[in-house]
């Protein structure tokens, strides 16, 4: 039997993030608070924040990615993620790990990113 390494069909690439937990728009906010240092635009609306999974006993944990492996800053970054989120009055405990699944792209970017970059 041969393994399959494809993703089962209808499986979103990007885990779902936990937007009906009371925490959620508080850690956007907060990674809202951390930008790349060579792009003037902030970490969550470039649309490298992937995933943002809250549990029951408020732990965070942040799936991200860079906009390229490469990135100066990749050592630094989740780092910045996790001091912006620990001060947030219910957090408990924060965990960001970098993934690289899927790739990042120009697509992820809001709108507001977009026309800030000069994009639309």
């Amino acid at each position: 039997m041969t393994e399959m390494t494809d993703p089962i069909e209808g499986t979103p690439l990007i885990t779902p993030s936990s937007t009906d937990h009371p925490l959620y728009d508080n850690v956007v906010e907060a990674c809202r608070t951390v930008y790349d240092p060579e792009i003037p635009v902030n970490i969550y609306d470039l649309g490298l924040i992937y995933t943002i999974l809250i549990n029951e006993a408020n732990e965070v944990e942040v799936l991200m990615s860079l906009t390229a492996p490469g990135c100066p800053v990749a050592g630094e970054m989740p780092g910045w993620v996790a001091e912006a989120i620990e001060p947030l009055a219910g957090v408990k405990q924060v965990n960001v790990e970098l993934i690289w699944s899927p790739p990042w792209g120009m697509d992820m970017m809001s709108d507001e990113a977009r026309l800030e970059l000069g994009f639309m």
